[in-house]
This record gives C-alpha cells, structure tokens and sequence, in this order.
C-alpha cells in the first residue's frame, strides 16, 4: 500500500482502479503468476488527462500557500 496514503484500504483502491477502467482512462493486465501480478498503464484518453491533472496539482499547492497566510493573517473587526 502506498505510504503517502495510509488511509487507503486495498479494497477502495481496487474498486477506484476498477472504475478508471470502466471509464476507458486505464488498462488492467493480468498475469498468469503466483503470486498475482496486476499491472495497469494510461491509455491514450488518460495521458490526455495528465496536463489536466498537473494544473489542478499547481492550483492545489497554490490554494495551500494561499489558506495557510490567510490562517496566519490577523482578522480585523468591522465593528
């Protein structure tokens, strides 16, 4: 399991991996291995979607900045 998601269950992951499947932006291969082997890449729809999710990375790292100097700028009272 991924450490930078510890919270991840296998189950969640599968059921995700699952519907990205469905949805065409990944293929799952199976290997006929003990143990099983899964291995799954983008397909062309889904590595169109990678600048996409790059921008919405960028704005996320921009949007944390942004709450923590709110958090740490001192409110003024209207009253």
């Amino acid at each position: 399991m991924n450490r930078q998601m510890p919270e991840l269950t296998q189950a969640t992951l599968t059921k995700e991996l699952r519907r990205l499947e469905s949805f065409h932006l990944i293929n799952r291969k199976v290997y006929p291995e003990v143990p099983p082997r899964v291995e799954y890449s983008l397909t062309e729809m889904g590595l169109k979607l990678l600048p996409v999710l790059k921008e919405l990375e960028i704005w996320g790292d921009e949007f944390k900045k942004h709450s923590k100097r709110q958090r740490n700028t001192p409110t003024q009272s209207i009253l």
